[in-house]
């Protein structure tokens, strides 16, 4: 499991309920910016992480199981 595997998962994941990653994010109860793509690396170029707690959120407000998120880790498609 990579960075860009953990991001493309959380973008599949709303698209999959017909959000964008902000509405996503702000109905989980996060901040609109949380999973904007400007976010994933610092300015250093360093990727950052999701937290464990922004996922569980996510996965909360979709109704969707750990098991359903690593079906996104996992499967191949053109977004790679």
């Amino acid at each position: 499991m990579t960075h860009k595997d953990v991001w493309l998962a959380i973008d599949k994941l709303a698209r999959k309920n017909k959000l964008s990653c902000s509405k996503l994010a702000v109905s989980s109860g996060l901040d609109a910016t949380t999973f904007n793509k400007s976010k994933r690396y610092s300015v250093f170029g360093k990727p950052r992480w999701p937290s464990m707690q922004s996922i569980s959120k996510i996965l909360e407000s979709t109704s969707t199981t750990p098991s359903e998120f690593a079906r996104f880790l996992e499967n191949e498609d053109d977004e790679r």
